[in-house]
């Protein structure tokens, strides 16, 4: 039911539509105009009053993000929410006070979960591999005894190479973690020195072969390139004994200096554009060449693709437990996005903690909300996931996909929405066009 005010407007436009058109006025052209232009404004009025059509969470995928947010050491380059651990060294109260926490957390959104199991797990930071194994055997125990994970469900560990800061990765395998993401970033000492990374290039070998040896059958590795002073030579080295020593997916993204950053205040000297368009260009021939898929703008592939960052970009669902995770939930009456507070110390304060700024995305906010998500994968997604997931009718935007498809920067299909070889290269461009 509309509300009073909404009324109120579109009376007074009305009003005021009846008035021109009954005036004297004689310039056709004119009257043309304001009559285009009262309809354009009652659509806009009505677009903007309208509640999201009813939902169906059952239709989506639920995730879930775990955020770990101690580190050995904060990276001059990093700018996600972490924090160096107290004293160097996680001690086992700490660990067992943030585990305790982090159920508390997982009860007070039980409620988003809709009659859904958990799709995927994703435990990020900081630096996850900082826990022990037998912590996440009982962490894992806990929550699905709240809420059942799905069979087969993928959970992924983030760990750093250095053997000092997590158990033998048979432990992990054994807790029921079935994914590994290394964050390896170089194998160039030189390089890592300069990100202030504290493994070794013989470390990151280590771990990939230790991870492999121990029965991971999915590796992936974090790489950076366009690092400070690097050649092409240098970049393409990472690649090369990335996949020479197993990874069977690798993340592989240009470093970006970032806002409250070390780099940021200091500015290294980064490669020129030349060198990087070259690190791209004879990078991705590389791994083409090595059997590896892109399936998504940093994302290569030799197994299957990861089902948590899948889920992400379709605008699946995921609650968010730890310092600093940030969910994503639909309900029946629209999609709603919420954060936890970032500190560990204020985390662990108020136990269970608050689901800070939960908000509801407002129905002008879903065609980016949902593109800059959805376009970031090669093959777009498939078009009926654009109502089913924001509760919008894609005829909204009917006009804007036209243009994009004429202009090549998308693909002209109706059952699909995707960028071309052309708009992944103008992604940024085109995204801003939903804004």
């Amino acid at each position: 039911m509309l509300g009073i005010d909404f009324i109120a407007l579109i009376s007074l436009s009305i009003i005021v539509f009846l008035s021109v058109k009954n005036s004297l006025l004689q310039n056709a052209e004119l009257c043309v105009c304001l009559c285009r232009t009262h309809v354009k404004i009652v659509h806009y009025l009505f677009v903007l009053s309208c509640p999201l059509a009813d939902l169906n969470p059952a239709l989506i995928p639920l995730s879930l993000y775990i955020h770990m947010p101690w580190c050995v050491r904060k990276c001059p380059y990093c700018d996600f929410n972490s924090h160096a651990v107290p004293d160097g060294k996680l001690s086992l109260d700490l660990e067992q006070e943030y585990l305790k926490a982090l159920v508390g957390d997982f009860k007070t959104q039980l409620n988003f979960a809709q009659g859904r199991t958990i799709h995927s797990v994703f435990i990020g930071g900081g630096t996850p591999s900082l826990i022990s194994a037998k912590a996440y055997q009982w962490l894992f125990a806990e929550l699905k005894a709240l809420l059942p994970f799905e069979q087969d469900c993928e959970i992924t560990l983030e760990a750093n190479p250095g053997t000092v800061e997590h158990d033998p990765f048979a432990g992990y395998l054994e807790a029921g973690i079935n994914r590994l993401s290394i964050g390896v970033q170089s194998f160039n000492t030189e390089h890592l020195k300069k990100l202030g990374r504290i493994h070794s290039d013989n470390d990151a070998v280590s771990a990939i072969e230790n991870a492999k040896e121990a029965g991971f059958e999915r590796v992936n590795v974090d790489l950076m390139h366009g690092l400070p002073e690097q050649t092409l030579e240098q970049a393409l080295f990472d690649l090369k004994l990335a996949v020479e020593s197993g990874a069977t997916h690798i993340s592989w993204y240009q470093l970006t200096i970032e806002p409250n950053t070390v780099f940021f205040r200091t500015q290294p000297i980064l490669p020129v554009d030349d060198v990087l368009e070259d690190i791209q260009e004879q990078g991705e021939a590389y791994l083409k060449a090595n059997g590896f898929i892109n399936y998504e703008v940093s994302a290569w592939r030799k197994e299957k693709p990861s089902a948590h960052n899948l889920n992400y970009w379709q605008f699946g669902d995921y609650l968010a437990i730890g310092a600093g995770a940030h969910g994503k939930v639909t309900q029946p009456d629209g999609v709603y996005r919420f954060q936890k507070t970032r500190l560990p110390k204020d985390y662990l304060a108020k136990v269970p903690a608050e689901n800070l700024q939960f908000k509801r995305l407002e129905h002008d906010d879903m065609p980016f909300e949902f593109m800059m998500n959805a376009l970031r994968l090669n093959d777009g997604v498939d078009a009926s996931l654009y109502a089913e997931r924001t509760g919008t009718d894609l005829s909204e935007i009917a006009e804007l996909l036209a243009s994009l498809q004429y202009r090549k920067l998308m693909v002209d299909d109706p059952s699909r929405i995707a960028c071309t070889e052309k708009g992944h290269i103008f992604l940024n461009s085109v995204l801003e066009e939903f804004l």
